[in-house]
């Protein structure tokens, strides 16, 4: 008999499941054990990424004094002799005799010997051309250093890459950024059942998950591919193998929609069992989600992967993806744990026994306050799509109106820092 037709055959006991935070816990640790490799950016390229290394100055900022407004840069007292005007990008020369003045520009350097800056809207001229008014009594420029002095960490290693960090970095004058290469991420969709394409009828669904759960992981920060998609596979063995296998080659993260059970065509498990994967979580005592679990592979080389068993239920998968692949993905990418909001329950929302209920809800961020929706069955997705993210309700507990739970925050737009 064939490896392969031997692990289908093995009769696995069902594991006690893992606490709900345990389970992430567990998850994020491995994946910041696996940091993904560090690579240089271009700050134009670099959107998405994690920094790997703290962001520094490489100048003071302002890295010279410079002008809050446009006006007259003068020494001493006035009326002052125009000798001449400065304007951003120049460098003047000193300010050297009193009563003397150059026109300024805002952000224009302030030269050398200036005693203070007369706002332009707030000077006149005297009939033999001076410059006249009365400067105000604070300066009008921005002093070396006062936003950041040189060498000084203004951002984290951990910290994700948007728009307003690569701005600073630009203003602290790096042109490319040490950042996590970002994780790649495959798809397979298990089940001969599901239609891809068209409306479901005569025994089969439709498959949400397979255009759904790429657009997920893109908001984790992975990159993810059309070819990186497959399915849906046959319900066989042999078919589970190739398709886990070639998937694995390319991708650090694997995520896997159906087969979790242990039922006659769910051959998830023995498709691990014969790639030689150990389970980092197997099952999760959390509702809905059940059940789910996170795999590692390690080759000869050192290079680590990992599957993520999602169930076949939609929403059951997007619990498995904001409970183990969320926190994975922030490891990999050298990130902190994130740590949850806490929000006020707007209604009562009930316990699932020994079970963490996460419980989906629309947040009010005015009031800090969620609300539970409607349609939540495993199946169902309507609910989902109207929906910020998850309750968190701990296990043997229900959430009363008013009660402080934490939130597990849906990363609704690209990059988004919530997960």
């Amino acid at each position: 008999m064939s490896t392969e037709a031997a692990a289908a055959t093995v009769e696995v006991a069902a594991p006690p499941p893992a606490g709900w935070d345990e389970a992430r816990s567990r998850v994020y640790a491995v994946g910041l054990a696996a940091a993904l490799p560090t690579v240089g950016r271009p700050l134009a390229d670099a959107d998405g990424h994690t920094l790997a290394e703290p962001l520094t100055t490489r100048t003071d900022l302002p890295a010279f004094p410079t002008s809050s407004v446009d006006g007259w840069a003068v020494r001493g007292d006035g009326p002052w002799r125009v000798v001449g005007r400065v304007l951003a990008g120049q460098t003047p020369s000193p300010l050297e005799a009193a009563g003397s003045t150059v026109e300024i520009a805002t952000g224009a350097m302030v030269p050398e010997g200036t005693t203070a800056i007369l706002r332009i809207e707030e000077s006149t001229r005297t009939a033999d051309g001076r410059v006249a008014g009365t400067p105000r009594p604070a300066p009008e420029w921005r002093e070396p250093g006062e936003e950041a002095y040189a060498g000084e960490e203004l951002l984290p290693a951990g910290t994700p890459v948007d728009p307003a960090v690569i701005g600073l970095a630009a203003s602290c004058g790096h042109d490319t950024l040490r950042v996590r290469r970002r994780p790649r991420a495959a798809l397979l969709v298990f089940g001969d059942e599901l239609l891809t394409a068209g409306p479901p009828g005569a025994g089969r669904v439709r498959d949400a998950l397979g255009p759904a759960v790429p657009s997920w992981l893109r908001r984790y920060g992975c990159q993810v591919r059309p070819a990186d998609v497959v399915g849906p596979v046959a319900d066989t063995l042999p078919a589970h193998v190739a398709a886990l296998r070639a998937a694995l080659a390319d991708a650090d993260l694997v995520c896997t929609t159906g087969g979790t059970m242990h039922g006659p065509v769910d051959h998830l498990h023995p498709t691990l069992e014969t790639l030689g994967a150990d389970y980092v979580v197997n099952t999760v005592a959390v509702r809905p989600g059940f059940p789910m679990l996170l795999a590692r592979l390690v080759d000869g080389d050192g290079r680590v992967r990992f599957v993520a068993g999602l169930p076949g239920n939609p929403q059951s998968a997007v619990v498995a993806l904001v409970s183990l692949v969320a926190p994975l993905l922030a490891g990999l990418q050298g990130r902190p744990m994130p740590v949850l909001p806490q929000v006020t329950l707007a209604e009562p929302v009930p316990g699932r026994g020994d079970h963490t209920h996460l419980a989906l809800v629309r947040w009010d961020r005015v009031a800090g306050t969620v609300h539970p929706v409607r349609h939540v069955g495993s199946a169902m997705l309507r609910g989902l799509a109207g929906a910020d993210g998850f309750a968190v309700i701990r296990p043997g507990t229900s959430g009363a109106a008013g009660d402080r739970v934490p939130l597990v925050p849906l990363p609704l737009t690209p990059g988004e820092r919530a997960w």
